[in-house]
């Protein structure tokens, strides 16, 4: 589990994909992330939760199986880019951020981004599937920085989207200072919100339940205590 909040911003050196595009091995410079990470740990980048297969000193290596390439932004690294880091939080950690879990629901776009003299402000378009997690005021991970939703686009809107605000801090560390309008970025939204809509799903309407009251109930019988016959007081 991760809080989206980055640690460090990492710089890919190569992404070797298969030729049938249904796995890759990405490698990337992460000089204090990578640390204490050892084979088998896990390190979200760009808020993708990978394993590493190969550390050396601050070089990281990390197996990419086809499901992240296409529901990820991960296939379109080039070496020199940079990416976001964060180890998995310690069960003894603070959350800062929110709930993470590193599993990327979708890509977004950067429609419009807006210079507010301290901060900037950011408006991504997300998949229409995707729109109902967003909730204003709720939290969102973006490239897997945690992130305050701002304001959302209307219900009914054909092409759904949300904003959020970028402090100094954040622009300068992630990679969202980086941003330029078309940019792709990886969702992944609430998993309270998912997980209480999968929740919903199973519960069975008032209407399809069966009519009880049409059903006999049968009583338990009362069981009285049993009375010892009245002793006949003796006549003097």
């Amino acid at each position: 589990m991760f809080t989206g909040i980055v640690a460090e911003k990492g710089s890919v050196v190569s992404l070797d994909v298969s030729a049938d595009q249904t796995s890759a091995i990405l490698v990337f410079d992460a000089p204090t992330t990578g640390e204490d990470l050892g084979l088998g740990g896990s390190i979200a980048v760009n808020g993708v939760c990978l394993t590493a297969t190969s550390v050396e000193g601050g070089r990281i290596a990390v197996d990419v199986m086809g499901e992240t390439l296409l529901r990820t932004t991960t296939g379109s690294l080039a070496p020199g880019g940079t990416v976001n880091l964060e180890r998995c939080v310690p069960a003894s950690g603070r959350l800062d951020g929110h709930v993470v879990q590193g599993h990327v629901d979708g890509i977004g776009t950067l429609l419009e981004r807006e210079d507010q003299g301290a901060w900037h402000r950011l408006r991504f378009g997300l998949p229409t599937r995707l729109a109902r997690y967003a909730a204003e005021k709720g939290s969102i991970t973006v490239d897997g920085v945690s992130l305050t939703v701002s304001a959302v686009s209307a219900v009914s809107a054909p092409d759904p989207w949300f904003e959020v605000g970028l402090i100094p801090t954040t622009l300068q560390e992630t990679s969202l200072g980086l941003k330029q309008i078309g940019d792709s970025v990886n969702l992944e939204m609430d998993v309270m919100a998912k997980y209480a809509e999968r929740l919903m799903s199973f519960m069975v309407p008032a209407w399809q339940t069966p009519n009880t009251q049409s059903i006999p109930i049968q009583k338990p019988a009362i069981l009285k205590p049993s009375v010892p016959p009245a002793v006949a007081e003796s006549q003097p």
